[in-house]
């Protein structure tokens, strides 16, 4: 039995971009296997999520940020200027509604995604550096992430700055604390490293629960407003995701960083934290308030959902084209 279930974790950790995209669609056919999933259930799921990263994190990552501070801190700048200031530009070129560029905009304004630890290791780039700049990026998340949705948000969009910092603490640096802190204490024991090595499949199903919410509760609006909206934002979440990845590959270049870094850098910056982005849309711009008011606002979910899925799709095989390059390179 156990067997099963470590070879289902690995199989969940190894196709998990399928496995997120068929949340979706099994959240759009059949609406009550996710309709529960909303409000404080995504604030804990998503806990749940940065948990497993911090269970993660050893004493070993905390000195390697005190060895390359000026990589580390040349990498938090990229994360923090280049996905927001890109979405807000695509938000005003693809002539977005309010709430539609705010989704954009929450996604840019995030740290990197956990899942670009492993990119990372899959394109042979510097494992330990983005784990540092994902570990930085997540850390500066309470006051980068609602200073900059306030800043780049549209004015007609209330932003409640102060609620998005105490969010973040609560369900980001918490959980993330407390897994760092159990790894610090418990690490060495061999249940430990068991439970260690399945976490990622629970970030999976975690992102699989987040992505279904949010189609359930979008789904009337995808009906109102047809296809022409779906396609609408997956052409905002590419050129979003693909310009991260460019600009930051060109930071590292720009900076004279070796191969590895450059891979690294690409990936942290073009793959965001979309699934934090989704429970902050959902707790602060789409939250049944807002929604009373004006029923659009849960259009602000759906650029946060489809990049939980294009990211962790676009990133594996970004990795795996660097991977070939190298394999190429060595015949």
């Amino acid at each position: 039995m156990f067997k099963v279930i470590k070879a289902f974790c690995r199989l969940l950790s190894n196709y998990a971009s399928p496995f997120v995209i068929a949340s979706a669609i099994v959240a759009f056919f059949v609406p009550v296997a996710f309709g529960w999933v909303h409000g404080n259930v995504s604030s804990i799921i998503l806990g749940v999520i940065m948990l497993s990263m911090g269970l993660t994190i050893s004493t070993d990552d905390i000195r390697n940020l005190l060895k390359q501070p000026l990589h580390i801190l040349l990498g938090a700048v990229a994360q923090y200027t280049i996905m927001p200031f890109v979405a807000f530009g695509l938000s005003k070129v693809f002539g977005l509604d309010p709430y539609l560029a705010v989704g954009i905009i929450l996604v840019g304004c995030c740290p990197g995604g956990v899942s670009s630890n492993v990119m990372s290791f899959l394109a042979r780039g510097d494992v330990t550096y983005s784990v540092s700049m994902t570990m930085v990026s997540t850390l500066l998340a309470p006051i980068m992430t609602p200073l900059l949705v306030l800043w780049l948000a549209d004015t007609s969009i209330d932003v409640n700055a102060k609620g998005m910092f105490l969010n973040i603490l609560y369900v980001t640096i918490a959980p993330i604390t407390i897994g760092f802190l159990c790894n610090y204490f418990l690490g060495k024991r061999a249940v430990f490293k068991e439970i260690q090595s399945n976490m990622p499949a629970v970030s999976v199903i975690g992102l699989m629960m987040i992505v279904g919410g949010v189609v359930v509760t979008v789904r009337p609006q995808l009906f109102a407003n047809g296809l022409g909206l779906i396609f609408l934002v997956l052409a905002v979440v590419f050129c979003h995701n693909a310009l991260g990845y460019v600009l930051g590959y060109s930071v590292g270049k720009l900076f004279k960083f070796n191969t590895a870094k450059k891979r690294t850098i690409a990936i942290e910056v073009g793959v965001q934290n979309a699934g934090m982005a989704t429970v902050l849309a959902m707790a602060f711009f789409a939250d049944p308030e807002n929604v009373a008011k004006n029923p659009a606002a849960v259009l602000c979910m759906v650029p946060c959902a489809l990049s939980c899925a294009y990211h962790s799709i676009s990133g594996t095989v970004l990795a795996n084209i660097f991977a070939w390059r190298d394999k190429k390179k060595a015949q």
